[in-house]
């Protein structure tokens, strides 16, 4: 794979103001009451979707150590076809899918954002949509960046 410009090294201020959005969002996600293992998963979906390694390691270790059930980061892709998401979580990973892919999507569904507000206050619902634009403004950086993935232990 050839190496690519490091667009956050380029320009750092950049990058600390996408920071400092991404930790705001994460904040308002939080004063919201939106459990923190729903945000990594809408972070692993729209990850998935748009085929950010990066950010799927990063995801995907964050939740584990937050408490996740490995089971579920495992089928996270075929949700629909389980039993093991709540109605909410079920309702923020349709929402992700259809923000996620709007060039295909043409936009969110009534019917979508409609179980999206039915499952979440105002403020819930907001924050996640938030959160879905900062993970798929991250992908859009690693993706086209080949952002390499981390040393880790084994």
């Amino acid at each position: 794979m050839t190496d690519r410009i490091n667009i956050i090294e380029a320009l750092p201020d950049l990058y600390q103001s996408m920071r400092s959005w991404a930790d705001d969002v994460a904040k308002a996600a939080a004063n919201a009451g939106v459990d923190r293992l729903l945000v990594e998963l809408v972070k692993i979906r729209a990850s998935q979707i748009n085929g950010c390694a990066f950010c799927l390691d990063m995801h995907n270790a964050d939740a584990v150590k937050l408490g996740e059930n490995p089971r579920r980061l495992f089928v996270l892709d075929a949700w629909r076809e389980t039993e093991l998401f709540t109605d909410q979580e079920r309702a923020a990973l349709e929402l992700t899918e259809h923000v996620t892919r709007l060039s295909q999507t043409q936009g969110v569904p009534d019917d979508v954002y409609e179980r999206a507000t039915a499952a979440f206050t105002e403020d819930q619902y907001s924050a996640v949509l938030w959160m879905i634009l900062v993970i798929n403004s991250w992908n859009r950086i690693a993706v086209p960046s080949h952002t390499k993935l981390p040393r880790r232990a084994k």
